[in-house]
């Protein structure tokens, strides 16, 4: 992770770095001052690798915005034209945190997606004030945003990598549940299970393996990519690919802004998105410590994770305006990198940019969506896997040794997950405190958060406190 110059005050040390594992597939950069990180590469292969994080992702903004579409009851033209701007202000949020400019994203290689809690905070607002409340409550929370994140700067120091490590783990964790339900879809509901889709995904998987293990060079690099492809193919072969949307399309598709109307301004509608923001601040400190870690680069966090936040906040209040939920930064593109050992941060630049083309061009949007879910699922739990990985790795530099660490991140591990593997634990409470408590990346962090204060921080100065209590008082006796 950081050198020791580049740690905070008071933060545990790892006591080493291990070499990163994406060295070895990037070649050697031939001017020692020049990260690979901040290599460019020939704009061929920068867009090949582009191509593959976008369609390792390209999931989630369709997913989101017909899921949006679906519950609010939205019309077919208002909902391509969300999904129009969805890959839109993706594209545009993932050029800002991976180029950086001025103070707004932190120059690594990030991907911007909707958020997945933060859409179900739109979905709840929209159908308790409508839906142009909830668009002025993500404007004012891409706001506070601003104005939350001087405080927020301060307390980085109660999130060593302790508490980072184990969200990230749960994070993981969730991700990959989000995959395997792309492939088996939802308990209950039809086609749960299905052998079709279970096959699929399964079979991607094993592409992914095969290209893996047989492949060298770049074509190693583009396993995730070529996995899904040839699961995609099968698909095709056996009939299960849906082609009746893919075509019938103009060509272009420009986004509209304010597709709902003017917003309406309402703090306590927007106040639970705005407690959410807080969570969302501390996924993304974790997100940026993994992504730098997993490319190998030196960051100083007090002014990495800030330029993240800005990133997110600055194309939140962009998505506002276009009618969509907060926009954050993805952890899914991290396993990509890991797995690639592709570290530059051009290559999601190059994304960035493929990502705003398709939200122009409309065919290719419909294309991308018939690729089956199963067929992504496969991909997506295999990367998502990944990252589960990083955290672990994290976790074992934290100091697991000591049974105080190991008693925090049990702790918290356990009521993080509990909302994940048990869906519905807590239908039984009030819907804007089930909603923050059902997110077990939130709870995680929260409470990693807080045993990491008090048992690493107000413990030993209350110990202390005490201590000298009683030797001032002893040398008084005497």
């Amino acid at each position: 992770m950081s050198s020791p110059r580049h740690t905070l005050p008071g933060t545990p040390q790892p006591p080493t770095t291990e070499p990163p594992a994406p060295a070895e597939a990037d070649s050697a950069p031939t001017d020692q001052a020049v990260h690979p990180v901040d290599e460019s590469r020939p704009i061929g292969r920068i867009l090949l690798f582009g191509v593959q994080h976008v369609l390792v992702m390209a999931a989630t903004p369709i997913s989101a915005i017909f899921l949006m579409s679906a519950t609010l009851r939205l019309s077919p033209a208002l909902t391509v034209n969300l999904l129009s701007a969805a890959f839109v202000l993706s594209g545009i949020g993932s050029l800002i945190q991976s180029l950086g400019p001025w103070k707004f994203g932190p120059r690594l290689p990030f991907v911007m997606l909707p958020g997945g809690a933060p859409l179900i905070l739109f979905i709840a607002i929209a159908e308790q004030h409508g839906l142009r409340t909830a668009t002025g409550a993500v404007i004012l929370t891409a706001a506070f945003y601003f104005v939350v994140l001087p405080v927020f700067s301060r307390l980085l120091t109660f999130f060593p990598a302790l508490v980072i490590g184990t969200m990230i783990v749960i994070v993981g964790v969730n991700l990959v549940k989000v995959g395997a339900v792309l492939v088996t879809g939802r308990p209950g509901q039809p086609g749960f299970a299905d052998p079709m889709n279970l096959g699929l995904g399964m079979a991607t998987i094993g592409f992914t393996v095969v290209f893996y293990l047989l492949s060298s060079g770049i074509l190693r690099q583009l396993a995730v990519m070529l996995g899904l492809l040839a699961g995609t193919a099968l698909a095709v072969a056996l009939g299960a690919v849906d082609f009746s949307n893919a075509a019938g399309h103009d060509l272009l598709g420009m986004p509209q802004p304010l597709p709902f109307g003017s917003p309406q301004f309402n703090l306590l509608a927007a106040l639970p998105l705005m407690l959410y923001s807080l969570a969302s601040m501390a996924e993304a400190t974790g997100q940026t410590v993994i992504n730098a870690e997993a490319v190998g680069k030196d960051i100083d966090r007090r002014t990495a994770v800030p330029q993240t936040i800005r990133g997110d906040a600055l194309t939140s209040l962009a998505g506002g305006f276009f009618g969509l939920p907060l926009m954050v930064t993805s952890g899914e593109n991290i396993g990509i990198v890991r797995v690639t050992g592709v570290r530059s941060r051009y290559v999601t630049a190059a994304a960035g940019g493929v990502l705003i083309v398709i939200g122009f061009l409309a065919p290719v949007t419909h294309a991308i969506s018939v690729i089956p879910s199963a067929v992504i699922g496969g991909t997506a739990m295999v990367v998502f896997a990944v990252i589960t990985v990083l955290g672990v790795q994290m976790l074992g530099r934290s100091g697991l040794d000591q049974h105080t660490n190991t008693f925090v991140c049990a702790v918290a591990l356990a009521l993080g997950l509990l909302p994940i593997l048990i869906p519905g634990v807590y239908a039984g409470f009030p819907p804007n405190l089930r909603i923050l408590l059902e997110s077990g990346v939130a709870v995680g962090a929260f409470v990693a958060a807080v045993l990491n204060v008090l048992f690493h921080h107000i413990r030993p100065a209350v110990t202390a406190r005490v201590a000298a209590a009683r030797t001032e008082s002893d040398n008084t006796d005497r």
